[in-house]
């Protein structure tokens, strides 16, 4: 039996030569079964490739879920203020529970609410901070004003009413009856 190399038994690839033989026993032996090995490789280095997409899309995913307990345990906890921080950070809770979140903390102060939410575990959790309440006013601060006109009205503020919409048609009168035509004049015989 003979050491080194398998022998290629494609006549392509025998050597010519004696010279050519022992240059192929010497460490430049045939290919044969290459063609499997890149293959492995190459399929190794796309199941790295997948798995690596698939945990970007579930951080993705969790980081949503985790935004989306948030905002929506943020709009509970400022529409339920007057119940006070107990009874409106209970309503943040089952809120977030409800979004597949977790509430980590709230806090309420006036009407405004602040509650952080998070979602996931492990490597992949993600925590999300969201903040609730009314709009500013639109007047500046009192540190801001100059003048006691500029001082925002202390009661409820009248508003024009709205302005009719311009897509709408104006409204039209139903059509006068027709009159009868004439009759024709009696002729004499």
């Amino acid at each position: 039996m003979r050491r080194g190399f398998p022998r290629c038994r494609s006549s392509a690839l025998r050597p010519a030569t004696l010279e050519e033989g022992l240059a192929r026993r010497r460490g430049l032996a045939c290919d044969r079964g290459s063609a499997t090995v890149w293959s492995v490789g190459a399929i190794a280095v796309l199941c790295v490739v997948f798995g690596v997409v698939l945990a970007l899309g579930q951080a993705v995913v969790v980081r949503h879920r985790a935004a989306g307990g948030a905002d929506l345990a943020a709009l509970a906890a400022a529409d339920h203020w007057a119940e006070g921080g107990e009874g409106a950070c209970a309503r943040a809770e089952r809120v977030a529970r409800a979004q597949g979140a977790r509430l980590v903390r709230c806090l309420i102060v006036g009407e405004t609410s602040d509650v952080t939410a998070t979602a996931g575990r492990g490597p992949f959790a993600a925590e999300v901070r969201a903040r609730a309440g009314p709009a500013d006013l639109p007047f500046p601060g009192p540190e801001e004003r100059s003048s006691p006109a500029e001082q925002p009205p202390s009661g409820p503020v009248d508003l024009p009413p709205p302005a009719p919409d311009p897509v709408e048609p104006a409204p039209v009168a139903p059509p006068a009856p027709r009159a009868s035509p004439p009759a024709p004049p009696a002729t004499a015989p």
